[in-house]
């Protein structure tokens, strides 16, 4: 049986020096390759496939907007960031962007819908349906049928909520709920499309709710002791523990100038 045969030291050094070389040799050219690659102006982004909901927002104009502020290329490119620069857009509630290979990004793109206009009239904030605060030109909103809910804008989604809830129930009192507020301090008022405002204080919508039932159930007597109706309601305070202070159009508590003694 032969020996294997050991090769000399500096022999086996040469080996190895030349194994290692040819290892960074080969990691350079594919590291060379990526660097290429990365660089090559065939993988700069060319476009992008707009879908999804673009209701008010213009697909050509989504991308003049939206390219300029694209850095890097089909591998380098931030996802995050691109998402983000879409969805600064006016509208733009959402976004959903990917890769197409080699050199375009597809974007998938939900807008809001609006369900309220939010604070003042005109200024151009709504109130999306899943309660968010968005603002666009009000102009591109028909904004006729649209309450005007408004409150600290950290409680838009309880103010939505507290509107549907209330919204029903004064259906079925023949009222249309036309504004909503919470205070600061967390008081509820309302107006009615008649014009008529409501004092509804503090509380859940359970406790809100028994207020202006107990309010309905007595209205219609208290508006006909006064030869009036429902519809001649100017405001109601419901802010009492025990009732409620009432104004009726064309009924007045304060005694008249003439009739008051010396």
């Amino acid at each position: 049986m032969k020996k294997p045969i050991v090769l000399p030291m500096d022999v086996r050094l040469m080996q190895w020096t030349s194994l290692t070389l040819l290892g960074l040799a080969f990691l350079l050219c594919i590291a060379s390759t990526i660097g290429w690659l990365l660089r090559h102006p065939a993988f700069s982004i060319q476009g992008i496939t707009v879908k999804g909901d673009v209701t008010h927002s213009n697909a050509v104009t989504l991308r003049a907007n939206v390219l300029p502020q694209l850095s890097g290329n089909f591998f380098t490119l931030n996802l995050l960031q691109a998402r983000q620069a879409f969805e600064q857009i006016p509208w733009i509630r959402s976004a959903l962007v990917r890769r197409e290979f080699p050199n375009r990004l597809s974007v998938t793109l939900a807008e809001y819908q609006p369900v309220a206009q939010w604070g003042f009239e005109g200024d151009g904030k709504f109130l999306s349906v899943e309660g968010a605060v968005f603002e666009v030109n009000a102009d591109d909103v028909e904004t006729e049928s649209l309450p005007l809910l408004k409150g600290p804008e950290s409680q838009a989604k309880t103010v939505l909520d507290m509107y549907k809830f209330l919204k029903p129930m004064l259906a079925k009192m023949d009222m249309t709920l036309d504004k909503l507020e919470l205070s600061q301090r967390g008081s509820w008022s309302a107006q009615l499309a008649s014009g008529a405002t409501l004092e509804l204080g503090h509380g859940t919508q359970q406790e809100i709710g028994d207020r202006l039932q107990l309010f309905y159930k007595t209205l219609t007597q208290v508006a006909s002791r006064y030869g009036r109706s429902v519809t001649s309601l100017l405001s109601a305070d419901l802010r009492y523990d025990n009732g409620y202070a009432l104004r009726l159009r064309g009924v007045s508590t304060v005694v008249p100038e003439a009739l008051k003694k010396p």
